[in-house]
């Protein structure tokens, strides 16, 4: 008896993900791509400056360690 009652559990859970999936709102090829695009940008500008906060961070502590 309670393997159809977690059987039932299960249908229901998944059919209610599935009305949740079609109440979303999916942005499109070109928002989709724009946003992508920003967010690789970012990426690699966030890179780009902590590689220099680590090179001046490593630059001033072998500065102080050579005195």
């Amino acid at each position: 008896m309670a393997d159809s009652a977690e059987k039932t559990k299960k249908q229901g859970f998944f059919k209610n993900v599935q009305a949740e999936f079609k109440k979303v709102s999916w942005p499109d090829r070109k928002s989709m791509f724009r946003q992508s695009v920003a967010v690789v940008a970012i990426s690699v500008v966030a890179g780009v400056i902590i590689a220099m906060i680590d090179y001046a961070a490593k630059f001033g502590v072998n500065f102080l360690t050579s005195l």
